[in-house]
């Protein structure tokens, strides 16, 4: 099942390509297909999509009560681009290179690059090395 996502102040409804969230879970109907408060969103930024993502659908993103953070994903090159939420402003932080690592802080996880690009093939032939474990875990 695909979920969606509605953004109950304007009515957009959108799928997202990730979303995080945590109790409460706030579903519109017994269907549980449709999330109100997530706390991540994730978007893969396409050259038909990446205006949009950017523009209208982040403005409306921005009016989730429970989005924290909102994080933009190349699809041709290891960079990722992180919107956190700072009372009413939104911080910008990027991350770029197959070792960089990207802190999603309102969840407390950490992913190396390498690890979201594991099957994509980049420009210049970039290759993922081995995946990130965190320090002090174990395998």
């Amino acid at each position: 099942m695909q979920m969606r996502v509605r953004v109950s102040r304007t009515g957009l409804y959108t799928y997202p390509d990730v979303i995080v969230t945590g109790p409460p879970f706030l579903f519109e109907d017994d269907e549980f297909d449709t999330l109100l408060n997530p706390v991540v969103i994730a978007e893969v930024l396409s050259p038909s999509t990446e205006a949009y993502d950017r523009g209208k659908k982040f403005a409306q993103y921005r009016r989730l009560d429970s989005l924290r953070e909102y994080i933009l994903v190349s699809q041709d090159e290891a960079h990722i681009e992180r919107y956190v939420r700072q009372g009413d402003l939104w911080v910008l932080s990027e991350v770029t290179g197959l070792d960089a690592i990207l802190t999603i802080a309102a969840v407390g996880c950490n992913v190396r690059l390498a690890d979201i690009y594991r099957r994509v093939e980049l420009p210049g032939g970039g290759q993922p090395a081995a995946p990130f474990v965190e320090p002090g875990a174990t395998t």
